[in-house]
């Protein structure tokens, strides 16, 4: 039974690592990911977990620590932000191309510079081919859901990759909303215990790991890490589904909210989409055929899915919250374009980058989007493809 209880994201994250119990928590802070591993140390100190709690020097450490746990044979969890996200980056390949499924809390927030500790996804976007599996939460009951789903999927045979449940800095990790917990015992259940089938410590199997890949080896490793993030396709569809049975909460790839008959579309990511639904809400009111899609896993990319829930629609805009820096867009854009590329016929389709450090999002700024998409139909005209929106000029 479902209990009713007010967390922050943070704390979300942290009550559901303290149910799984994982091996090792390897932790280093940054704003604003902090509270977790505080969170995560008090259950340490209180005897409500029995993980190894690892105070490193950096943030490249913790995952580093993370990576040798988990070649032991451990579960292994971290959490990070901003710049730590970033010096990480050169462990981030190393434990994806390594087969390690270390699951990584990242509270998202703007990369350096300015300095700047308020959310977007410039440190997220900034690492999306790591080889990381990537799940996004709009509210702070999708964040404590994803992370349940986490390691399930990370940790399947067919994927055996390293996950990032992201979740918005400040937004979601430090707002408190209502949220359903699961009892303990249910989600030890539903998630398991971690049986891998190789481990450096497996006395009777001994292996390597992280070995040097020759030009005669490379490819083939890349392919099956390329492979198993294809593979982590269904196995997320497949988790989901148990979840819903188990829970009650469904999930898939993305939300199509009010998508059913929509001409006008807005693609967007996070906590942005409940500012976007109230104006959805607003335009159908006025007979505005307008919808969204609220992208939940952006790695891997569900081009196909996302295609044909666009492919009825006349104009769509692509919301960015991270700036790509290639001046034709930003990578949600890049993405969403080549999903449909080979459609028969394609709606419209523009970038808009927006809320860049925790600039902010509005019902009244989401309803000029689909006022735009409104112009483009009935004039046949696109305008700028790539602009930005909500800065001074």
């Amino acid at each position: 039974m479902s209990i009713r209880e007010r967390l922050s994201g943070n704390e979300a994250i942290a009550t559901a690592m303290r149910q799984i119990n994982p091996d090792v928590f390897a932790m280093f802070p940054i704003t604003p990911s902090t509270e977790i591993p505080q969170y995560f140390a008090q259950y340490v100190a209180d005897g409500k977990v029995d993980t190894e709690f690892i105070c490193v020097e950096s943030e490249h450490s913790s995952l580093s620590a993370c990576l040798g746990a988990e070649a032991a044979g451990c579960r292994a969890v971290t959490a990070t932000s901003s710049a730590g996200l970033s010096f990480m980056n050169e462990v981030l390949y190393v434990a994806a191309s390594a087969r390690m499924p270390i699951v990584l809390a990242v509270s998202c927030r703007a990369l350096t510079g300015p300095i700047n500790i308020n959310h977007d996804y410039s440190d997220s976007m900034a690492e999306r081919d790591s080889g990381f599996i990537q799940l996004y939460a709009e509210n702070n009951q999708e964040v404590y859901d994803n992370y349940l789903m986490a390691h399930r999927i990370a940790e399947h045979p067919s994927v055996r990759l390293p996950l990032m449940v992201c979740e918005d800095g400040f937004i979601t990790s430090h707002a408190i909303e209502n949220i359903e917990l699961e009892e303990d015992e249910a989600v030890k259940a539903f998630v398991g215990e971690y049986k891998p089938e190789h481990y450096l410590l497996k006395a009777e199997n001994p292996l390597a790991v992280g070995p040097y890949g020759i030009s005669s080896y490379y490819m083939e490793a890349r392919v099956a890490q390329a492979r198993a993030m294809i593979n982590a396709r269904q196995v997320i569809l497949d988790v989901a589904a148990d979840f819903e049975k188990t829970f009650g909460r469904s999930y898939g790839f993305f939300e199509a909210y009010r998508m059913e008959d929509a001409e006008l579309a807005m693609v967007l990511m996070g906590s942005s989409a409940g500012t976007a639904k109230a104006a959805v809400d607003g335009l159908r009111e006025q007979g505005i055929r307008a919808g969204l899609i609220k992208l939940r896993v952006f790695r891997p990319f569900p081009a196909e899915e996302l295609a044909e829930a666009l492919k009825g629609c006349r104009a769509v805009a692509v919301m960015d919250k991270s700036e790509g820096f290639s001046a034709a867009g930003g990578p949600l854009f890049a993405e969403t374009c080549g999903a449909c590329i080979n459609l028969e016929t394609r709606p419209k389709l523009i970038d808009i980058v927006y809320g860049l450090g925790g600039r902010d999002f509005t019902v009244d700024a989401a309803r000029s989007v689909y006022q735009r998409l409104e112009t483009i139909v009935r004039t046949g005209e696109t305008g700028p493809v790539y602009s930005h929106m909500g800065q001074r000029e």
